[in-house]
């Protein structure tokens, strides 16, 4: 039986995976970078793993950690979530010490190489928007992407300084960011729903990711159409747990950006109210899939706040049932680097969308009444 075992966790942002883990009966032993009040709450153990803004996590930091959970709490395996795009050979160094319950790291290589997973979209019939790793001669109506980026903070405009290493160009498209949460057993694949996204564009950072909403607003043959794009692919790829397949959508055509081969960002918004995502996700590692996606009778959204300001230590605050990632009093946080994550729900997608705004202005206006009051005593 797998509830109640011990089980890894390893993500830059650990929150959502462990407490998805808890509600499946599973005691999460949590290695992040962060260390927010509300997953020190949820772990059975937790460990700090040193963040580089540049070169993402840790390995030998993270490697140590792992070692020093497992010490203690002998788990059933690995669940991976951000910061692992990038760092196939990592996810093999893990998988020589403990089980990896996801995807594979020669997947995620073929998945986030520009070149292959562009190859892979075209045997599969699937769109996607033309891309080359060299410079176009004109830029205009092209984006600079990182390989094995995850997110939208890595997406920027040329530029002719834009000298990184790891960098492809792709076409621009126009249209609705939708993404589709994929749960794979290694030889089929079912949608677990769909969500629509929004940017937070920030200097330097046009295409910050900024948040989603559940369902998104699709006609029934585009649905079908994403569906089947997803079941060609998994067809071709072997999935394994929770994936998400970013879409972008014009009138009736539609091109597949990415596919982001572990539990990301919309885990909050598709949690259902029996079991939990992170328990169909371990069952889906053990080969069993769902017959059906779990009923999600309401709609639902989650929303990134960014700190407006810099803040040299976050002062103590009474924090709302409706906020996740929930920064400890003392830390700090530089400007335009997430503050929280907001949470809602309502009736429908629009509601939804209306109250985590207005969630996210009061979290704001609440750390700046914080703010002023210290320095006011002070």
């Amino acid at each position: 039986m797998l509830e109640h075992r011990p089980v890894l966790t390893a993500a830059i942002s650990g929150r959502a995976l462990a407490a998805s883990a808890r509600r499946a009966g599973f005691a999460p032993l949590v290695a992040d970078c962060f260390g927010d009040e509300d997953t020190r709450e949820v772990a059975q153990a937790y460990v700090r793993v040193g963040l580089d803004a540049a070169r993402g996590l840790n390995p030998d930091e993270l490697l140590d950690a792992l070692e020093r959970l497992a010490q203690a709490h002998p788990p059933l395996g690995i669940v991976y979530g951000t910061g692992f795009e990038d760092r196939p050979q990592l996810l093999a160094r893990i998988a020589r010490q403990w089980r990896l319950l996801g995807n594979a790291p020669d997947t995620i290589a073929q998945l986030k190489d520009p070149a292959s997973f562009a190859a892979l979209c075209r045997d599969c019939g699937i769109p996607h928007p033309p891309t080359r790793t060299d410079r176009p001669k004109e830029t205009a109506g092209w984006v600079v992407k990182r390989a094995g980026g995850a997110g939208g903070s890595h997406v920027r405009t040329p530029s002719e300084r834009s000298g990184r290493s790891k960098i492809y160009y792709q076409r621009e498209v126009t249209g609705r960011s939708v993404s589709a949460l994929v749960l794979g057993n290694g030889q089929s694949a079912i949608v677990l729903g769909f969500s629509a996204q929004w940017t937070a564009p920030a200097q330097r950072r046009p295409f910050r990711y900024g948040g989603a909403v559940r369902p998104a607003d699709l006609f029934p043959k585009m649905t079908a159409d994403l569906t089947d794009a997803v079941h060609r692919l998994a067809a071709t790829v072997p999935l394994f747990g929770l994936n998400s397949f970013d879409f972008m959508i014009d009138g009736e055509a539609f091109c597949l950006l990415e596919i982001n081969p572990r539990p990301g960002a919309t885990l909050d918004i598709f949690e259902p109210a029996r079991n939990s995502l992170f328990g169909l996700h371990v069952a889906a590692c053990e080969g069993a899939l769902p017959a059906r996606a779990p009923e999600l009778p309401d709609a639902a959204a989650a929303c990134i706040v960014y700190a407006d300001r810099e803040i040299g230590s976050v002062p103590a605050m009474e924090w709302p049932a409706w906020a996740a990632d929930r920064q400890s009093a003392g830390t700090s946080v530089k400007a335009a680097d997430p503050f929280c994550t907001v949470l809602a729900r309502g009736s429908t997608a629009g509601e939804a969308q209306k109250i985590v705004r207005e969630r996210a202005a009061a979290i704001l206006a609440k750390l700046d009444a914080r703010l002023r009051h210290e320095l006011a005593a002070n």
